[in-house]
């Protein structure tokens, strides 16, 4: 039995602020964190390589990802950044939601391309890459959009409107084929991250995710470890560990409120996971975060 996708599923973050829903996440992985997991969301994600190399699943195709690369993630798409053996790679995330744009106006942009956008089914191409036809026209925009967000000159958020406008209008003079349409299992793939998302801080069992699909128990774990490459319980500490990470980078609640909040019952197993994810213990990777502190509506946390 394949659920149906349900927006209770959705990852409910919100990036940037109610009025201006447009943010810009400065990233290096390793140093930052080892790695984002597969997960998906409502808003548009771009992800501008700046340096370095590293891996970028999109659906089920994990693809290089080096210096200079745009890969477009519209809403709803599943998706994971890691590194590459043992390589850092710095890039820009950028995350917005597309009713910034102007996708709850009635006009013929609004019909014709931003509510396409909006429920995925707009053909975008998955990746940009140097040398590319409209790669220097895209780049400019995004560069904009960065520099107006820095500088926040007066009505900056016109500009930075403008500018991604511009690079949608860039993009779409590309004429990517059509996208074939989504698999079933991708589909309950997505309703499966999108339920951990919301219930990862509460007791989660296998047999309660082998039910909410439809198969038994043992089957479960085989398919997740096909589709994703790790096994479910695996995936679970790792967003649980996301989630404790970013509370130590953004919060000042105690370590041990930390741990229970994102579902660790026990402190040490959780200062144990968390040195063997991260490579240091959960106060050291604080700190270090606290020692160069940025701009949150600029720069912020990295989104999971």
């Amino acid at each position: 039995m394949v659920l149906q996708q349900n927006d209770s599923f959705l990852e409910t973050k919100r990036h940037g602020s109610l009025l201006f829903p447009f943010n810009i996440y400065p990233c290096t992985i390793p140093k930052d964190f080892p790695s984002v997991g597969l997960h998906w969301q409502k808003s548009m994600e771009l992800v501008f390589v700046k340096k370095g190399r590293g891996l970028v699943q999109v659906g089920l195709n994990q693809m290089d990802a080096q210096g200079g690369d745009i890969f477009l993630l519209p809403p709803g798409t599943l998706h994971a950044i890691r590194g590459r053996n043992g390589q850092a790679m710095e890039y820009e995330n950028i995350i917005f939601d597309v009713d910034f744009l102007g996708g709850s106006a009635v006009d013929v942009c609004a019909r014709q391309v931003l509510a396409p956008l909006a429920a995925g089914q707009l053909p975008l191409p998955a990746r940009l890459r140097p040398g590319q036809p409209a790669y220097d026209d895209a780049v400019q925009c995004l560069n904009e959009a960065d520099r107006l967000c820095g500088q926040r000159p007066p009505a900056y958020e016109l500009g930075v409107k403008a500018a991604m406008l511009r690079f949608l209008f860039v993009l779409l003079q590309l004429q990517p084929e059509e996208a074939p349409p989504e698999h079933p299992a991708t589909q309950r793939l997505r309703m499966v991250l999108g339920w951990v998302e919301e219930h990862y801080a509460q007791p989660v069992r296998v047999e309660q995710m082998a039910q909410l699909c439809g198969c038994s128990p043992s089957h479960f774990m085989r398919w997740f470890k096909q589709m994703t490459g790790v096994s479910f319980v695996t995936y679970l500490n790792e967003r649980r560990l996301a989630g404790a990470a970013e509370q130590l980078r953004l919060s000042d609640e105690s370590i041990l409120s930390i741990a229970g909040s994102v579902g660790f019952e026990n402190l040490s197993n959780f200062n144990r996971q968390f040195k063997a994810r991260y490579g240091v213990s959960p106060r050291q990777y604080r700190c270090g975060h606290r020692a160069s502190p940025c701009a949150e509506e600029h720069a912020g946390s990295a989104p999971l």
